[in-house]
């Protein structure tokens, strides 16, 4: 059976990569990072998917980017903002997409896997840079210079299913292929039982994307 690495925060949009991998036909390898992030409610939500989805493993890689800071995610002493903004928002985490991909890209040289799915997205989202195309296809070039499985030929592809889709058509999505949204966390300062703010950018653009899909939303809210 051909495997994939697939990213698992937890969230709405890995779950959906997950579901789609699966849908896809490959054996999936799930992989979350324990990075120092404000909201740890996130890694037991990625744990329940993962065996939800029928994950064939799951990993969580214990990181030190607290000790970075720099990010209302991992510096409790930033506040996360809950008013949008202009430019670049303080909850990206600087190379947080970097790392994750570097080390899912180990897993997959370990597996077999010829695929790495992750959740980036180009349309609703806060504004990341390490979400855009332009990384995305950088990165590609990395992983076929530096595995040793890109250098034999047999190239790990960084798949983005998700990448031009909006926040609903994402939601619809994962509906028609029988995920349960109501597993998943995505607010950015959920609380120890996983229940959302309703009130940071995550938390409005997955809201709204739910109306916007017409699918109930099963968020558990404070």
């Amino acid at each position: 059976m051909k495997k994939a690495v697939v990213l698992l925060s937890g969230g709405l949009d890995s779950a959906t990569c997950l579901a789609i991998a699966r849908d896809q036909g490959y054996q999936c390898h799930t992989i979350a990072f324990d990075y120092g992030q404000r909201t740890r409610s996130e890694l037991d939500a990625a744990a329940r998917v993962s065996e939800a989805l029928g994950a064939a493993s799951h990993r969580v890689i214990e990181l030190g980017m607290g000790n970075i800071g720099g990010s209302a995610l991992t510096d409790h002493n930033i506040e996360v903002p809950e008013d949008g903004g202009e430019g670049i928002p303080v909850t990206y985490v600087p190379a947080r997409n970097t790392v994750f991909l570097s080390l899912a890209l180990g897993l997959a040289e370990v597996t077999g896997a010829e695929a790495i799915y992750i959740g980036v997205n180009a349309v609703d989202y806060s504004g990341y840079p390490d979400c855009r195309p332009a990384f995305i296809e950088a990165f590609q070039t990395l992983a076929n210079l530096a595995t040793k499985a890109g250098v034999e030929g047999n190239t790990i592809r960084i798949e983005t299913p998700l990448m031009h889709l909006s926040k609903a058509q994402i939601i619809q999505q994962g509906e028609g292929l029988g995920l349960d949204y109501g597993l998943t966390v995505s607010c950015y300062q959920a609380d120890a039982e996983g229940r959302a703010c309703g009130r940071c950018d995550s938390c409005r653009l997955r809201k709204q994307g739910f109306a916007d899909a017409l699918v109930k939303d099963p968020t558990n809210y404070q």
